[in-house]
C-alpha cells in the first residue's frame, strides 16, 4: 500500500508539473496523531518544481491521489504536510496480504530477502580474572541482539569473541591463589570458578595496597614504591614465564581459566547468549607479534632505544602506540592485530567486522583500524567499532579491584527473585505448577534486564534502575511480556470457541475501528523499523517498537470487543489482527533475545 501511494505521488508529480521522481526518493512519514491520515508527505521542497506555495502544491497532489489512487480515500493539507488517509478497503486488503491467510509465523511481513553479506559480530571478551559484570550485561546483550537483528535483515552472521586469557591481570589472580589460596578449588569452597579466580584478583590488589603503603612509610616515594612492589615484580616475572611456556606457570594458567570457563558458560547460558566461534588472545597475539615485526622490517613501525616497538601515528592527528615493550612482551593492540587477521582469514569475503567495546576504548580501535592500513590491509575499512555508554548504578561505579562490581549473575538472581516477588503479589501465576511459575520468573526477570539495558540508545551512558525495569507498566519488558501473554489468552479462547483465522471474508469487513487501522499500519512498518535497526546498529529501535505495539494492542483491547462481537466475520477480523499483532511482539522482542510467557 505504501509503494501504491509513492507511485501515485510519483504519477502525480509527473502529470501536474512534469517533474520525474523515482518512489525509492519519495519519503512517507506516519502522520501524527493529532492529525486526521495514515501517510505524511512533506512539500515544502517542491515548491522550485510548482512554482507554487507548499500548502497548494499539497492540494493539488492530494486530489490527485484521491482520485487516481484507490488506496487514498481524502487528505488535508497543513502547511508543507500532506497527510494522506488510506481507504479503509485497503487498510483491510494489506492486513489480509500479511496476514497471508495462514498462520501468522508465515506473514511475508517478517521476511527480508538475503543481502549477500557476511558479518562478523564480536561482543563479551572478558578477561579471565574475574567475573561477568554489569557491564558485561549491557554488552552482552547489545552484540548478541545486534547480531540478531542483521540476521533478520538478511544477512550471514556470526557471533565471535576474544577471550582475554593472558596478560598481567591474569597473572595477577594466579600470584595471588598461589600465595593465599591454600589448593582452594571451585570444588573444595562451592564458589563459582569465575567468582573463586576474581576474589583472587581482588586479594592481590589488597596486598599490593598493603605493600606499596609500607615502601611510602619507609620514604620511598609513591610513584616509585607502586613500581617496585614486590607482589607487583612478581607478577610480571610470571608473566614473563608464562610467555616462556615455563611448565608450573602454564600448568597454573591452564587450571585457572578452566574454573573460570566453566563459569562463564554457565553465566551465558542463562543470559541466552552464544558464539559461533572462540578466539584467544593466548592464540592471536602470537600472530600480531608476527605482523608487529614485519612491519618493523618493512618500516611501517621503528624501535626505540630501549628496544621497544612503537607506530607514529602524528601524521594522522594521533601519538605514537607502543606494539611490543622493551622485554618483548606484547600489548592489547598486538593481540587485536592478529584476532583481526585471523577473523578475516575464517571468514573470507567477510563484508563487516563489528567490536561491540565500550567508549573509553574508542581511541585504542582509531589506532587498530589505522595500524591495519598502514600494514596494507584494505579490509581495515570494513572494520567497525560498535561504541557504547557505561552503566551506571544508583550507588555509583564499579571497581572490579577492589570487590565492588555488580556480578552479573548475582544481577540476573536478584532481578529473577524481584520478579517473581512482583508476580506472586499481582497474583497473576494461578494455576502454575512450581516449574512453570520458576520458568516465568526467569523470564520476566531476564526480559526486565535485557529491554531496560537495549531501549536506550548504545552510544548512550545509562543508569540502570533495577526497581524500574521489572514494573508492569511503562516502557518496560514485563509490560511488554503481559501484553504478550494477554493476547495469547485471547487466542486460546477462540480457539475454544472454535473461532476460526483460515479463509476470513475479508470482503465483508466494512468498516474498522482507528485502533485496528493503527495496528494494521504499526505491523506493517516490521521491516522498515528492522532495516533502521538494522543499518544504525541499535536494539533500541525495536524495543521502542514493541513497546508501540503493546501500546496500540492494548488501546484496541480497551476499546472493542472481540468475543461480544455481533458480526463473526469482524470477530474473525479481530482475532486474525490480534494472533499477528502477537507474532510481531514476539519477533521484535526475539530480536533483543527476550522471551514472551504464553500465559500469566
Amino acid at each position: 500500500m505504501e509503494q501504491a501511494i509513492k507511485q501515485g505521488i510519483a504519477e502525480a508529480l509527473e502529470t501536474l508539473y512534469s517533474h520525474q521522481l523515482a518512489t525509492e526518493d519519495i519519503a512517507l512519514q506516519p502522520t501524527r496523531k493529532e492529525f486526521e491520515g495514515t501517510y505524511t508527505y512533506i512539500t515544502f521542497p517542491l515548491s522550485r518544481v510548482s512554482r507554487k506555495g507548499p500548502e497548494e502544491t499539497g492540494n493539488e497532489i492530494g486530489e490527485y491521489l484521491v482520485k487516481h489512487c484507490k488506496a487514498v480515500s481524502a487528505y488535508n493539507t497543513v502547511k508543507g504536510f500532506l497527510n494522506i488517509s488510506v481507504s479503509e478497503s485497503s487498510q483491510v486488503q494489506q492486513f489480509a496480504a500479511m496476514f497471508n491467510g495462514q498462520s501468522p509465523t508465515d506473514s511475508p511481513v517478517f521476511h527480508m530477502a538475503p543481502t549477500g553479506k557476511t558479518v562478523v559480530v564480536e561482543y563479551s571478551s572478558p578477561n579471565t580474572n574475574k567475573p561477568l559484570h554489569l557491564g558485561h550485561l549491557r554488552n552482552n546483550f547489545l552484540g548478541n541482539s545486534v547480531a540478531r537483528i542483521l540476521e533478520a535483515a538478511g544477512n550471514k552472521v556470526a557471533k565471535v569473541q576474544i577471550i582475554n586469557d593472558r596478560g598481567i591481570h591474569i597473572c595477577k589472580s594466579m600470584l595471588a591463589w598461589q600465595k593465599f589460596g591454600n589448593g582452594e578449588t571451585p570444588e573444595s569452597s562451592g564458589i563459582k570458578g569465575d567468582h573463586l579466580v576474581g576474589k583472587y584478583y581482588v586479594e592481590f590488589d589488597k596486598a599490593y595496597k598493603a605493600e606499596v603503603a609500607e615502601l611510602v612509610a619507609g620514604g620511598m616515594d609513591k610513584e616509585q614504591a607502586e613500581k617496585e612492589a614486590p607482589i607487583l615484580l612478581e607478577a610480571q616475572e610470571m608473566l614473563r614465564k608464562w610467555e616462556e611456556k615455563d611448565p608450573e606457570v602454564y600448568a597454573l594458567w591452564e587450571t585457572m581459566n578452566g574454573w573460570v570457563y566453566s563459569g562463564f558458560n554457565a553465566t551465558y547460558e542463562r543470559m541466552g547468549v552464544d558464539f559461533d566461534k572462540l578466539y584467544y588472545e593466548s592464540d592471536t597475539y602470537l600472530i600480531g607479534r608476527d605482523r608487529v615485526m614485519e612491519g618493523l622490517e618493512k618500516g611501517v613501525f621503528f624501535k626505540k632505544e630501549d628496544g621497544s616497538v612503537w607506530v607514529d601515528l602524528t601524521d594522522e592527528g594521533l601519538d605514537e602506540k607502543l606494539l611490543l615493550r622493551k622485554d618483548g612482551t606484547s600489548v592489547y593492540m598486538t593481540q587485536d592485530i592478529g584476532t583481526a587477521l585471523m577473523r578475516f582469514d575464517d571468514f573470507p569475503g567477510l563484508s563487516q567486522l563489528i567490536y561491540t567495546v565500550g567508549n573509553e576504548q574508542e581511541y585504542h580501535f582509531k589506532v587498530l583500524f589505522l595500524i591495519l592500513k598502514k600494514l596494507g590491509y584494505e579490509w581495515a575499512d570494513a572494520c567497525y567499532h560498535l561504541s557504547y555508554g557505561m552503566v551506571d548504578l544508583p550507588t555509583g561505579k564499579m571497581k572490579s579491584r577492589e570487590g565492588t562490581v555488580v556480578d552479573a549473575d548475582d544481577l540476573i538472581q536478584e532481578m529473577v527473585d524481584t520478579a517473581k516477588a512482583r508476580t506472586e503479589e499481582l497474583g497473576k501465576i494461578d494455576g502454575f505448577t512450581e516449574e512453570q511459575a520458576a520458568e516465568l520468573y526467569e523470564k520476566l526477570g531476564l526480559g526486565a534486564v535485557k529491554y531496560y539495558l537495549m531501549k536506550v540508545d548504545p552510544r548512550k551512558r545509562m543508569l540502570f534502575n533495577p526497581e524500574e525495569s521489572i514494573e508492569f507498566q511503562g516502557n518496560t519488558g514485563p509490560f511488554i511480556q503481559y501484553t504478550y501473554a494477554r493476547i495469547s489468552a485471547i487466542l486460546r479462547k477462540a480457539s475454544q470457541l472454535g473461532v476460526s483465522m483460515q479463509n476470513i471474508d475479508y470482503d465483508g469487513v466494512k468498516e474498522i475501528h482507528q485502533t485496528e487501522k493503527d495496528l494494521i499500519f504499526a505491523i506493517g512498518q516490521f521491516k522498515e523499523k528492522l532495516q533502521q535497526a538494522a543499518d544504525a546498529y541499535s536494539p533500541a529501535v525495536m524495543a521502542q517498537y514493541a513497546y508501540d505495539m503493546a501500546k496500540d494492542y492494548n488501546r484496541f483491547y480497551t476499546e472493542l470487543s472481540i468475543f461480544n462481537e455481533d458480526d463473526e466475520t469482524l470477530m474473525q477480523f479481530r482475532v486474525a489482527l490480534s494472533a499477528l499483532t502477537a507474532e510481531t511482539i514476539k519477533r521484535s522482542m526475539g530480536l533483543l533475545g527476550i522471551e514472551v510467557p504464553e500465559r500469566m
